[in-house]
């Protein structure tokens, strides 16, 4: 089932709003491609700060 900014996995819960979505975002595609929900979880959040430490400047400024 994919995900929205919403309606997330419960391990993301606690990571900040710019991180979550950005592994929403992969681990859908991830989804996709698999149908792994766990597979998917897992490379969401890893990729998307895998992402956020390669591009701090898409970072927002108050969660610097």
């Amino acid at each position: 089932m994919p995900w929205t900014k919403g309606d997330y996995p419960p391990s993301y819960k606690n990571q900040p709003e710019y991180l979550r979505d950005k592994a929403v975002e992969i681990a859908n595609e991830v989804l996709k491609s698999t149908g792994d929900e766990g597979e998917a979880i897992a490379t969401g959040l890893k990729h998307a700060r895998k992402h956020f430490d390669e591009h701090s400047d898409e970072v927002p400024a108050k969660e610097k």
